[in-house]
């Protein structure tokens, strides 16, 4: 008699998946977003908005050949190190390089001086940017680099970088941390997330309207258009956003108090572009399972939005999530309830 070979399981690795409170991130419902999906038939998945990482990151730990995309660059850079990445880690002889005293330009020093941290952080950042730079293999370099990122993004109170210095006290310990006590803890929270599913995954960083991906199902959750409340991940992420990128191609606004960026055109971000969009995304996967996570409150509506998928597929199934939420980022707008959501789940197939 034959013996069954066991596929192996790395459910459990979930839990080592590295959380930050991203915007509009579904670390809170995937589990009920597993139960709509988990009966469907496919073995690939294309992620098209990777945004905080957590469904792709959850979908290889059940054992998909994964295809994550964002057009941020600090979404992707985490995507490489934890999904794409089949293996490698960083080692003590690595975090010793990343630490060493470099001479530098100085330019977060100089750029950001009395915005976001202290003289002190800002040469730290300096300092280890420009070591991260200096790393050959591609998937060190994104660990290192999404550490970095996490770090300052634990350093901040909400985690954004909308406003100068500390207008939000929180309370929360990370804030008492320093930089590099976060860095030292984030490569080891980010070295645990490495895994190899069998499978080559890939992360892209492209825009979703200049993308086609094969997979047996897409799973989209776009910056959606929304009335009430801006959906702006510049605005609020372009610090981290440029360091990823070393400021490289990017021009900063002088006038800007927080030296933000112009940001990326979305053709999802805008209600009189929306439709099209949609309609193009359709279009492009109508031979692939489509997923799409959506709030009651966007444009298309509920209805449009159906009535565009059954032009591509035979059978539209929408669930509702159960977790109702405050969208919006400023304070009289959180707990409104003229501002609470919905969570839907469309499933085209």
């Amino acid at each position: 008699m034959s013996m069954q070979l066991e596929i192996p399981s790395f459910e459990d690795q979930f839990n080592s998946f590295p959380g930050t409170r991203y915007m509009g991130s579904k670390n809170k419902i995937i589990n009920e977003i597993w139960e709509h999906l988990k009966s469907l038939p496919f073995e690939s998945v294309l992620d098209g908005f990777g945004g905080s990482n957590v469904i792709g990151y959850f979908l290889k730990c059940q054992g998909k050949r994964v295809i994550t995309n964002d057009f941020m660059a600090f979404s992707y850079i985490t995507s490489k190190a934890i999904i794409e990445n089949p293996g490698h880690t960083l080692d003590n002889n690595d975090i010793d390089f990343l630490l060493k005293a470099n001479s530098n330009n100085g330019f977060i020093k100089e750029t950001f001086k009395d915005i976001f941290y202290s003289e002190f952080e800002n040469e730290f950042l300096d300092m280890v940017r420009e070591n991260i730079s200096q790393l050959e293999d591609e998937y060190k370099h994104a660990l290192a680099l999404s550490a970095l990122v996490r770090s300052c993004l634990k350093k901040r109170s909400r985690g954004i970088f909308t406003f100068v210095g500390e207008r939000y006290d929180d309370g929360r310990k990370d804030m008492k941390k320093s930089i590099k006590d976060h860095f030292i803890e984030s490569i080891d929270i980010f070295n645990k997330a490495v895994f190899d599913n069998g499978f080559v995954n890939e992360s892209l960083n492209q825009k979703s309207e200049d993308l086609f991906v094969e997979a047996d199902l897409v799973y989209f959750d776009p910056p959606y258009f929304t009335p009430k409340s801006d959906n702006d991940y510049v605005r609020r992420y372009h610090f981290v956003e440029g360091l990823v990128k070393n400021w490289d191609g990017i021009e900063i606004q002088q006038r800007s108090k927080v030296k933000k960026f112009k940001s990326y055109d979305s053709p999802f971000a805008k209600k009189d572009t929306a439709y099209s969009a949609f309609e193009h995304l359709f279009e492009k996967y109508k031979t692939s399972i489509i997923a799409i996570s959506y709030s009651s409150n966007s444009y298309p509506t509920k209805s449009e939005l159906i009535e565009m998928l059954l032009r591509y597929k035979s059978n539209v199934i929408v669930h509702e999530i159960n977790h109702t939420y405050s969208f919006g980022n400023q304070n009289h707008k959180i707990g409104n309830k003229n501002n609470r959501v919905t969570e839907f789940l469309f499933i085209g197939t």
